[in-house]
């Protein structure tokens, strides 16, 4: 079983964060490990909360890890609460990533043309050097527009997509994902670029309502995917197509949609999109094993 670390702050009550990324990626068949960087007594959408933050944590924990020889198959890291935070997981980012580690950066940070009421204007450049690192990352466009210095736009082209994409892997990344990508009306989605010139897109509908903690969904699916060795393509399918699941039963919810999506009623549905497309690789590998055998001489 492939393990991860997740590294970002846990709300002990309320759907993000680790509170989301434990549940689905184990779900999905991946060991979870958690750094949390923070304990909130709840996230940050409700009228109060209290907050603990783990920064002097990190460190300690992660010396322990390495006395222990624990090593990861993959990194992921969600919402930093500081540039100290960005500058901690850098480091550790550089202890343990192996020739076969996977690294995945969502830098959450800004939404809707803003940051975080939390960071300053100084936080950007700070989590760049974290993307640097990464193997992965999935930015929003408001997200992409901070790290690169590029224009946040509304209304936008292919070439302005494009553009984003490529002056996000001149922060060093290997590739660089942008969600809420919508090119036309009821469509909504995600576009990536690798550095070898791949290109990839992928669209589902686009859904009216909102909810606390999708990004955090989708990327925790992401990773999950990955683990399971799947391509990025399918893995970026699914996790889009799971935030639209979460979204239509969270929709129907007395819960109040800060208090966040209820990604949990349609878990069921996640395993059976992994294991159709787990299955499919499984087919591929043995048709391909078999016609290697007939043709060897």
């Amino acid at each position: 079983m492939k393990r991860i670390v997740t590294i970002q702050d846990i709300s002990c009550i309320g759907c993000c964060s680790i509170t989301v990324a434990l549940p689905v990626i184990s779900a999905m068949g991946v060991e979870c490990g958690i750094l949390p960087t923070a304990v909130l007594s709840n996230h940050t959408m409700f009228q109060d909360f209290t907050c603990a933050d783990l920064s002097d944590q990190i460190q300690p924990i992660s010396d322990m890890w390495e006395k222990e020889n624990l090593t990861f198959d993959g990194i992921y890291t969600g919402y930093l609460a500081s540039g100290e935070q960005c500058g901690q997981v850098v480091r550790f980012m550089k202890r343990f990533t192996g020739s076969g580690t996977l690294v995945i950066v969502d830098p959450a940070m800004a939404d809707n043309g803003n940051l975080y009421p939390a960071f300053d204007s100084s936080f950007p450049k700070a989590m760049a050097e974290v993307c640097r690192k990464a193997d992965i990352i999935l930015p929003n466009i408001t997200e992409a527009a901070l790290l690169t210095g590029m224009p946040y736009k509304t209304a936008y082209d292919r070439t302005y997509i494009r553009e984003m994409l490529e002056r996000l892997l001149e922060l060093g990344c290997g590739t660089a994902v942008l969600t809420g990508v919508s090119f036309e009306p009821g469509r909504l989605g995600v576009a990536s670029l690798d550095r070898e010139g791949k290109e990839f897109t992928y669209f589902t509908k686009w859904c009216s309502q909102s909810y606390h903690g999708t990004g955090d969904i989708f990327a925790s699916t992401v990773t999950g995917g990955l683990m399971r060795g799947l391509a990025l393509g399918d893995a970026l399918t699914i996790a889009a197509d799971y935030v639209v699941a979460c979204i239509e039963a969270t929709a129907s919810s007395e819960n109040p949609r800060w208090y966040g999506a209820e990604f949990e009623k349609v878990i069921p549905d996640l395993c059976r999109m992994l294991g159709e497309r787990v299955k499919l690789i499984h087919e591929a590998t043995e048709s391909n094993s078999r016609f290697l055998e007939r043709n060897i001489v």
